[in-house]
C-alpha cells in the first residue's frame, strides 16, 4: 500500500501565488475512520513536519488496517521559508505578523492568513474527519503533551468528551488550555477551536524540540511524536500495535487525568535565568524553579512553583525581562 502525494493550491482563485500546500493521504480499502496530521502552522515549528513523514513510512510498511490517514505537513510555508511563526507578508492593524492558527476557520476574500485558513480548513471539512491532530512545538526544553481547548459549553459536550477519551488514548499528559477570557477568544479562532465549533475533534500535540532560535527537531522528542499518534490509531484498530515506549514516561498520578496549564509566576526583573528545576519534574507549592541573576551574579528573583505541578519545560532563552514567560505547568 503506497500513499498518494498532491498539492492544494495555497490561495483559491490566485493565479499569482506559486506556493502549494503538500497533501498525504493513505487509504484502506476497509472503510474506516477518518484521521487527519497537521503541521507546522507556525512556520518556525518543523518538529510535526519530520513525525507526519515518519508516520507516512510506517504505513508504508505495516499494513492501514481500515479507514484513511491524510497529513497537511506543512501549512504555512511562507513562515516556514522565512523561518517565521506567522505570515511576514501582510499586515494587521497592530503592525503584528499575521498568525495562521489565528485564523480560522478562514474567509475566501479575508487577509492572507484568512485565504489560506479557509483553503485548509474547507479541505479538512469536506473528509468528515473523526479526528484531527494539529501538531506543535513547544519550547525546546520541554516535555511531549496533549493540549485540549477549554471546555466549550454544554452545547458541545458530547465532542469534548469524545475529544478528552482520544486524549487519554494518546498516552501523554493531558493538558488543558489557558481558560483566561483573551485566551479563550484567540483560541476560537485556532485550527482546534474551530473545528471544536463545527463538533469534530480535535487535538493539539505539543510536542518538544524546535523554537524560532533553533528549527531542529529532536530525534527523542521525535520518536514520542510517532509513538503517540501510532498508538492512538491503533485504538482505533487501524494498525497494528507496534511496542515502543516514550522516552518521556508520565507518572502514573496524571493518568486519565487533565491538568491546567499555567505560566504564573512570571519574571519581574531582569537578569540571567538559572533553572534549578527541569522539564518532567513534579515540583511542589513553594519549590524554586529558576532564579535570576544581575550581571555581578547577585540573585534578584526566586521564581518559585505556585501550586503542586508537573515542570512541562522552560524558555529557550537565558535572559528575563519582567513580564516574561520563563516556566509552564500542569497543574494538579
Amino acid at each position: 500500500m503506497k500513499p498518494k502525494y498532491s498539492f492544494i493550491n495555497i490561495l483559491t482563485g490566485s493565479d499569482l501565488s506559486t506556493r502549494r500546500l503538500a497533501l498525504m493521504e493513505m487509504k484502506s480499502p476497509k472503510a474506516g475512520p477518518v484521521i487527519w496530521l497537521t503541521g507546522a502552522v507556525h512556520g518556525d515549528e518543523v518538529g510535526g513536519i519530520i513525525i507526519i513523514q515518519e508516520v507516512f513510512k510506517r504505513l508504508q510498511k505495516y499494513k492501514l488496517l481500515k479507514g484513511s490517514v491524510y497529513a497537511l505537513p506543512l501549512m504555512n510555508p511562507i513562515g516556514f521559508e522565512t523561518v517565521t511563526r506567522g505570515l511576514v507578508i501582510g499586515r494587521d492593524d497592530f503592525n503584528r505578523s499575521f498568525d495562521l492558527n489565528r485564523s480560522f476557520p478562514g474567509d475566501k476574500y479575508g487577509t492572507l492568513a484568512e485565504r489560506i485558513a479557509f483553503t485548509i480548513f474547507n479541505k479538512i471539512l469536506k473528509s468528515k474527519p473523526t479526528l484531527v491532530l494539529d501538531l506543535h512545538n513547544d519550547w525546546v526544553n520541554s516535555i511531549p503533551h496533549t493540549l485540549m481547548d477549554p471546555y466549550p459549553g454544554v452545547k458541545y459536550k458530547a465532542v469534548y468528551e469524545t475529544t478528552k477519551n482520544y486524549a487519554f488514548n494518546i498516552g501523554l499528559p493531558v493538558i488543558n488550555e489557558l481558560e483566561e477570557r483573551e485566551a479563550v477568544l484567540e483560541l476560537k479562532h485556532s485550527l482546534s477551536g474551530a473545528l471544536l465549533a463545527r463538533k469534530i475533534p480535535t487535538l493539539t500535540l505539543e510536542i518538544g524540540g524546535a523554537s524560532p532560535v533553533s528549527s531542529i527537531a529532536k530525534e527523542k522528542d521525535v520518536a514520542d511524536g510517532v509513538k503517540a499518534i501510532w498508538d492512538l490509531l491503533t485504538s482505533l484498530n487501524m494498525v497494528q500495535l507496534i511496542k515502543q515506549d516514550f522516552n518521556y514516561k508520565q507518572p502514573d498520578i496524571f493518568k486519565n487525568r487533565i491538568l491546567k496549564y499555567s505560566h504564573q509566576p512570571d519574571a519581574s526583573t531582569s537578569g540571567i535565568v538559572v533553572y534549578v528545576a527541569k522539564p518532567g519534574d513534579l515540583v511542589k507549592k513553594g519549590q524554586p524553579v529558576a532564579k535570576i541573576y544581575n550581571v555581578f551574579g547577585k540573585v534578584q528573583e526566586t521564581l518559585c512553583a505556585q501550586k503542586d505541578s508537573l515542570l512541562l519545560g522552560h524558555s529557550d532563552f537565558s535572559v528575563a525581562f519582567p513580564g516574561a514567560d520563563l516556566v509552564s505547568f500542569g497543574i494538579l
